[in-house]
């Protein structure tokens, strides 16, 4: 009963990133965003059957796979309905993945398959870490309270849901800087630079690939600071066109208005949208990748006001100016096209005349002589 207490009591003091290594292989992740889990499996058997369960006071089973029966089942009505459209299995290696990920995933997670292995995910919410953004190519820092980690000997960081070590300090009993800059295929590769007296964290030319959250761990492996890096690209130029379709019927040989057509590549988390001024006129934005956002607009020939087309996320945007002087020309193909339709109806109106009149000419070349 007492050592029952003491476990009691050590689980309750490890409050640090590792402080359920010991339950299960640790690993971070923010809100929002979507962890994998590995069941480090290269094919299931054919008669295998797997299970993944989220702890929490008690086992919950959220995903079976019975590879006897091809059958998967997911079950995330469980717990409230909290992993509700969020969970994805490889029916090949039993790999579990949790899209849109929120605090309230934060746990301890199971697979049964013979042998069992165990992760523990810490979720972060947006409130407890400092969001960075910075352009594609550009240099970052993250800056560390000094105040703070002087009382350390080892200071780490780490990247990712898996805590790589990219980088550290270690005072005792050098004093070195350690860069471990060839973790993850090398994507931080001469591109880390540690300040030994602060701490501070410096990413050079950084690209999407470093997008993801930082904690700078100390000697007790407890994290003290924690960053989420947001790796922004730079947004294509949108494209306006003129709608060369519209072409005017004949019972209305002009038109008075100009059809616009703005569009552009899709990229996540972009909008577009028209102004008028500083006014804004329509919008749009589509989750599909694969889709090219497309926006129409209609404005008079002669109008002399100032219209833009406008790509942008949070970050950062990108503006089209309209020249509707230059773009909104009166099309002389549809012009000639509405003509040439013009003078077939006048020509086939003249036969039909011409025929007509030979008729009434015989009629009366055969009356004259009967």
């Amino acid at each position: 009963m007492f050592h029952r207490f003491l476990i009691c009591l050590l689980m309750c003091r490890l409050t640090g990133v590792f402080g359920a290594t010991f339950l299960g292989k640790p690993m971070s992740v923010m809100e929002g965003d979507s962890v994998t889990l590995h069941a480090d499996i290269t094919d299931l058997r054919k008669d295998e059957v797997i299970e993944w369960s989220f702890i929490l006071q008690r086992s919950r089973t959220i995903v079976a796979i019975n590879k006897a029966a091809n059958k998967i089942s997911i079950y995330d009505d469980v717990l409230d309905g909290r992993f509700r459209d969020r969970l994805q299995i490889n029916d090949q290696t039993g790999d579990l993945t949790i899209t849109n990920i929120t605090t309230q995933h934060t746990g301890l997670y199971k697979i049964n398959r013979g042998t069992s292995s165990r992760f523990y995910i810490k979720v972060y919410g947006a409130h407890e870490v400092k969001s960075v953004s910075v352009m594609k190519g550009d240099s970052v820092t993250l800056h560390i309270d000094i105040d703070e980690i002087q009382r350390y000997d080892d200071l780490r960081w780490t990247f990712g849901p898996q805590y790589t070590f990219i980088a550290g300090i270690y005072r005792w009993p050098l004093n070195e800087i350690s860069i471990r800059d060839d973790v993850l295929d090398g994507r931080f590769r001469d591109r880390l630079q540690v300040n030994k007296q602060t701490g501070d964290l410096t990413i050079t030319d950084i690209t999407t690939q470093h997008t993801g959250l930082y904690l700078m761990v100390n000697n007790y492996v407890e994290d003290l600071s924690r960053f989420y890096i947001k790796v922004y690209t730079h947004l294509p130029v949108p494209l306006i066109t003129f709608n060369s379709s519209q072409c005017p019927s004949s019972s209305s040989p002009s038109v008075s208005n100009c059809l616009l057509l703005c569009s552009v590549l899709n990229m996540r988390g972009v909008s577009l949208s028209w102004y008028k001024g500083n006014s804004l006129l329509s919008s749009i934005s589509v989750s599909d990748l694969n889709i090219r956002l497309s926006l129409p607009l209609e404005v008079e020939y002669q109008d002399t006001n100032t219209y833009s087309c406008v790509l942008n996320n949070t970050n950062t945007n990108q503006t089209q100016h309209l020249n509707i002087t230059q773009l909104c020309q009166p099309c002389s193909d549809c012009v000639s096209c509405c003509d040439t339709t013009e003078s077939v109806i006048r020509l086939v109106v003249s036969a039909l005349v011409g025929v007509a009149t030979v008729a009434v000419l015989i009629y009366d070349i055969r009356s004259k002589f009967e």
